[in-house]
C-alpha cells in the first residue's frame, strides 16, 4: 500500500520553528518530485516548497523564501520541510504530496503558529 505520513505539526509561537517530516512507503520515491503544500482555513490550498529528485531544482513561495527549507533523504524515503521565524499566517495544514505519473497526497498536518 502506498503510504505518506506527515508528523511535527503543533503549537508553536510567533518567530519559533518548527520541523515537518514526511515518511513514504509502497512507491518508488527516490524518482518522486516530492511537495509541500498547506492550506489555511477559508482559502485555497497552495504550494509552499517543491523538491525534484535529484534533490538539487527547488521551488519556494514567495511568503516562505528565507525562511523554510525543502529537503529530502531518498535512502531513508522522507522528505522534509524546515520552518524557521514563523508568522501567524503560516497556520495551515501542511500536506506531503509526491508526483510523477501518479500522484499520491498525505492526510495532512496541522501547524498553529499564536501566543
Amino acid at each position: 500500500q502506498v503510504q505518506l505520513v506527515e508528523s511535527g505539526g503543533g503549537l508553536v509561537q510567533p518567530g519559533g520553528s518548527l520541523r515537518l517530516s514526511c515518511t513514504v512507503s509502497g512507491f518508488s520515491f527516490s524518482i518522486y518530485t516530492m511537495s509541500w503544500y498547506r492550506q489555511a482555513p477559508g482559502k485555497e490550498r497552495e504550494l509552499v516548497a517543491m523538491i525534484h529528485n535529484a534533490g538539487g531544482p527547488t521551488t519556494y513561495a514567495d511568503s516562505v523564501k528565507g525562511r523554510f527549507t525543502i529537503s529530502r533523504d531518498n535512502a531513508k524515503n522522507t522528505v522534509s520541510l524546515q520552518m524557521n521565524s514563523l508568522k501567524p499566517e503560516d497556520t495551515a495544514v501542511y500536506y506531503c504530496n509526491a508526483r510523477r505519473f501518479l500522484e499520491y497526497w498525505g492526510k495532512g498536518t496541522l501547524v498553529t503558529v499564536s501566543s
